[in-house]
């Protein structure tokens, strides 16, 4: 990757990692509606995949999906004034944090129930196959849901039927409070659990950016080519807690400051060191990227509330909810 394409990613995933503390100082100000799970931390797997796939594919994610949003096209004000419950919001306030989705743009969805979205992947890539687009599914899911019967299920027919889908587990080493590796039989739990399927598992640095977007695009070409589902576990950390309720105070402190040192954001930054980008491009970037953010806070609070007459809108396809027999 050249110095201007990191710089581009660096970019964005400061606009995430900005828009991520806006909504921990949001809430904090009671501003936010309901609880927040914040993917600080684990912005690069959203970054480098979304560079790696085309416009048109679709991509699924967990209720920890702000950084998923925001890398295929939500902006930050949109995102921060669903969280606030505000009519300007991505899902006009009915969505809020765990389900923010932006079809026009591919992103089908945050979902709140573990696993629930990986079979939606599955029929997602089975429709692009039978229509013809080379379109590619990806699903974004925590190292808890390798546990859950659907990731099991949806392997095992994206497998038999060799679609055009990816499966990334984005794990964080918790399951909510408890450590995937307490709970699983094996190191890897999902790219080990793979071969079962007779689908190829692979793991990478969930937190350098150059080698998601990597991984993702060789394994999407191969996907394309007709050669069916892979499965890539990106190991990465949350900066947080599982929530906002949740103070992670099981985590030990030796991990924490081990896995801080390994930020997305200054592995990138030693990239473009490496790569000859100056301290003043740099902190250009920073400083564009705090703009955007402080422009979408002001926004987003200044924005209305939505209108009630609304509430029953977009039920159906047709944006209306009347039921139909």
């Amino acid at each position: 990757m050249d110095a201007g394409a990191l710089l581009d990613r660096y970019e964005r995933m400061n606009v995430i990692r900005r828009t991520e503390k806006a909504a921990h100082d949001l809430f904090l100000q009671g501003l936010v509606k309901g609880t927040t799970h914040l993917a600080a931390g684990q912005e690069a797997i959203a970054v480098g995949a979304s560079a790696a796939l085309r416009p048109d594919d679709y991509v699924f994610a967990t209720y920890r999906g702000h950084h998923h949003a925001l890398a295929r096209g939500a902006t930050p004000e949109e995102c921060l004034a669903e969280l606030m419950s505000r009519a300007t919001g991505l899902c006009r306030a009915k969505g809020g944090s765990m389900h923010l989705t932006k079809a026009a743009t591919g992103m089908l969805g945050s979902y709140a129930i573990v696993g629930s979205h990986l079979p939606m992947a599955v029929g997602a890539a089975w429709s692009a196959r039978l229509r013809g687009t080379e379109q590619l599914a990806v699903a974004f899911f925590g190292d808890g849901a390798t546990n859950i019967g659907a990731f099991h299920e949806s392997l095992n027919l994206a497998a038999v039927w060799r679609l055009p889908v990816l499966f990334v587990c984005e794990n964080n080493l918790y399951m909510e409070y408890t450590p995937i590796a307490d709970v699983t039989a094996v190191p890897r739990p999902a790219a080990d659990r793979a071969p079962a399927h007779g689908i190829p598992g692979e793991v990478v640095d969930g937190n350098d950016v150059v080698a998601v977007e990597e991984a993702v695009g060789r394994l999407a070409r191969r996907a394309r080519a007709g050669e069916g589902p892979a499965v890539l576990e990106a190991e990465t950390y949350r900066h947080f807690g599982h929530s906002r309720a949740d103070p992670a105070a099981y985590r030990p402190a030796e991990e924490v400051e081990r896995w801080l040192k390994h930020d997305p954001l200054d592995l990138a930054r030693g990239r473009l060191a490496e790569l000859g980008v100056g301290e003043e491009r740099v902190a250009e970037a920073d400083q564009r990227a705090r703009a955007v953010v402080e422009r979408a806070v002001g926004a987003a609070k200044a924005a209305p509330p939505p209108d009630p007459r609304e509430a029953l809108t977009d039920v159906w396809a047709d944006g209306g909810a009347a039921w139909r027999t």
